[in-house]
């Protein structure tokens, strides 16, 4: 049996503390990301982070510390060369987009991978000289931002609803590693990642396993780049050095071990979310000039923290081995998705809408009324409904935290939590999106 302080899922305790603190204040920064246009934007801003994290995680399982810092020079390059051919009108058809994006992040990683398995070059190498040269190769295919995305791409990027076609490139993708960790090749990744002369003693075909993640890779990336050419409508020859580095701190605030063998979308996935909040939360901050520069400076600090942190986690995994991570995620979950109801109908739950700005923390953020009737139907005051909700809350939790002992000895959530999780989410954006715009007060 597999304690919970051996448990990979011990390295998602970081990530996901910090993603609900980060959430937490966020909302409370920023209340219009309750929304569905605030949600909507999140969701397409991110996504080619989350992307190009996805695609770093799968070449790092597969071991020999195989990072390709090219991630971003190469997601621009995919960028631009779309671009250049809508421009030209050479690309116009959906199909075709992606055929090409993809195709050119698998055939990238494709001589990506030949060069370190047959030529032997160290991978920090082969990502250091990729890195370099797509850099120069965007500059001259695109001298300056510009140009035109395909037509049918061009509203993708309004960001006025939840629900779009990046969020489902982004649930596709998600749901696509998913099902590729039920296939043997998934096995043989791990192991090859974790042990590879035991995988090949094991009769485990290293080089092709090595040649089908640099593959899958590639897919990633390509995604990443249609999502990041929705997002701003044009090419840009000039981002993909900072994407490189906010992908590289995500995979390991992740809990994705550089080492290989161990690592998934859903460290992956929280980690790139991590940082967009980080972003979100400090340009709520006006630092001025040096606004760029104090959130590269933290990117690096949360970096070398995470690292740090990566090494505690098995020591400190002793002496919390009672913690189970999908648990504290329900628990922080209850608390973050408390406090966007909150932000979300303030303006209800007040007396005046306009006056919402003037009123103080505790008085905007918590609920500190006299208690009255809601609604004309409804014989409850505030503070009951209130009462009755906790409860319901309370009996919910309870349940949740039962079924989850049962299954506190599984590596991964059962099925009664996923659906627990979605319904939670489901539960949100149907209230996000219905929500009063006005108080109407008798």
């Amino acid at each position: 049996m597999v304690t919970q302080a051996q448990s990979p899922n011990i390295y998602l305790l970081v990530p996901i503390a910090l993603i609900a603190a980060l959430l937490g204040t966020a909302v409370i920064r920023g209340p219009s990301l309750v929304s569905p246009a605030g949600m909507g934007s999140a969701i397409i801003v991110a996504a080619p982070l989350i992307l190009a994290t996805y695609s770093l995680m799968v070449l790092a399982v597969a071991g020999r510390g195989t990072i390709d810092l090219a991630v971003g020079p190469l997601l621009a390059f995919i960028n631009v060369v779309v671009v250049k051919l809508s421009t030209l009108e050479i690309l116009v058809s959906p199909i075709a987009t992606f055929i090409v994006a993809v195709g050119l992040g698998m055939l990238y990683q494709l001589a990506f991978a030949l060069v370190v398995i047959y030529v032997r070059v160290q991978p920090i190498i082969v990502s250091l000289s990729g890195f370099l040269a797509l850099t120069g190769i965007n500059l001259v295919i695109l001298q300056r931002p510009g140009g035109i995305a395909p037509s049918f791409m061009q509203d993708w990027g309004a960001g006025t609803t939840i629900f779009s076609p990046v969020l489902l490139i982004l649930v596709l993708a998600t749901l696509g590693w998913y099902l590729f960790t039920a296939t043997t090749f998934y096995s043989n990744l791990k192991m090859t990642g974790y042990d590879e002369r035991a995988a090949w003693t094991s009769g485990v075909k290293t080089d092709v396993v090595r040649v089908g993640a640099h593959l899958i890779a590639g897919i990633y990336v390509g995604l990443g780049a249609i999502c990041y050419t929705a997002l701003i409508s044009s090419g840009d020859p000039t981002q993909g050095q900072n994407m490189t580095l906010t992908a590289v701190t995500a995979l390991v605030l992740g809990g994705v071990a550089l080492s290989g063998g161990r690592g998934g979308v859903t460290g992956a996935l929280l980690g790139a979310v991590s940082l967009w909040l980080i972003g979100y939360v400090l340009a709520t901050f006006n630092f001025g000039a040096i606004q760029a520069f104090i959130t590269q400076m933290i990117y690096g600090l949360i970096l070398v923290a995470s690292l740090l942190l990566t090494l505690l986690v098995p020591f400190l995994g002793r002496y919390l081995s009672f913690v189970s991570p999908w648990s504290v995620f329900l628990l922080l979950g209850f608390v973050v998705v408390g406090i966007m109801l909150q932000v979300s109908t303030i303006d209800f739950y007040n007396e005046a809408g306009s006056t919402v700005v003037q009123q103080n923390l505790a008085e905007r953020y918590f609920l500190i009324e006299p208690a009255r009737a809601v609604g004309e139907g409804l014989a409850m005051t505030r503070v009951q409904l209130l009462a009755l909700l906790t409860c319901l809350a309370a009996v919910s939790f309870t349940v949740a935290a039962r079924l989850m002992n049962s299954e506190s000895a599984r590596r991964q959530m059962g099925l009664f939590q996923y659906l627990f999780i979605v319904s939670l989410l489901l539960a949100l954006f149907m209230i996000i999106a219905i929500r009063p715009e006005r108080a109407i007060m008798g």
